[in-house]
């Protein structure tokens, strides 16, 4: 197969895969501002207490 031919398939195989990557790349980016447009839910922070037999962190107790 002569080297032209080579390249010229190489230079459409690269091209649609540039396609089909913006194609994700916009489609991401649309989903990640539809979630940033909702409103977010605040919770309270809840802290972390140290048991000192264990030495394990566990939420605070009220």
């Amino acid at each position: 197969m002569p080297p032209a031919i080579l390249w010229a398939l190489g230079a459409v195989g690269a091209a649609a895969l540039v396609k089909l990557l913006a194609g994700a790349a916009r489609k991401a980016n649309a989903d990640l501002d539809e979630i940033r447009r909702e409103p977010s839910i605040e919770r309270p922070i809840e802290r972390l207490e140290r048991d000192p037999m264990t030495g394990e962190y566990r939420p605070r107790k009220h």
